[in-house]
């Protein structure tokens, strides 16, 4: 079987983010998984527009382009004030058909809330987008400061029952488009 084409999607953009670091552990648990095949979308890397032009610029293109080819996504997105980053909600505006029918998972993370507030609020959107949201997440609540033995094996628990998530939700989705074209 063809492995599943998974895009974690680096949603901050701040200096001094923890995201990075994040998205690092979570991609080298997925990448141990012969299923998958993982990419690595990080925002920052995006000389995104301050405003939405009416043409779409090289990088609007280049994100849209990635989001299109991924199968699966999981979203490392901080809380922020109750809410996730606006970086993130520009970079999700500017791709629509190519998140269609495709499922999105979540590792968030934020001070004593673990990012849940964030969660929510995307799912959200990503529900207006037709798109599959996971009900588990991996939640990182960065008041604990290092993990103990013990809260390393629930993030390790908690990414493996994600990626099982992602991956059945994906085949079935992948052979739905397949199938027959989504209609919205």
């Amino acid at each position: 079987m063809t492995p599943l084409r998974l895009a974690v999607i680096i949603g901050s953009t701040r200096e001094g983010r923890a995201g990075d670091r994040i998205c690092r552990w979570f991609v080298d648990r997925a990448t141990r998984r012969d299923e998958l095949v993982v990419t690595v979308v990080d925002l920052a890397d995006y000389d995104f527009p301050v405003g939405y032009p009416a043409e779409p610029t090289p990088a609007m293109r280049a994100f849209t382009a990635q989001v299109g080819r991924a199968e699966a996504f999981v979203v490392v997105t901080p809380e922020y004030n109750h809410s996730f980053p606006a970086s993130l909600k520009q970079a999700i505006d500017y791709a629509y058909d190519e998140w269609q029918a495709k499922p999105v998972g979540f590792v968030s993370y934020g001070c004593g809330s673990i990012g849940l507030h964030a969660v929510d609020q995307l799912r959200t959107v990503f529900t207006a987008l037709h798109t599959v949201t996971m009900r588990d997440i991996v939640g990182v609540d960065l008041l604990c400061g290092e993990p103990s033995p013990t809260a390393t094996d629930r993030f390790e628990r908690d990414a493996d029952v994600l990626l099982d998530q992602l991956r059945w939700w994906g085949l079935a989705l992948r052979d739905g488009r397949a199938a027959r074209p989504y209609v919205s």
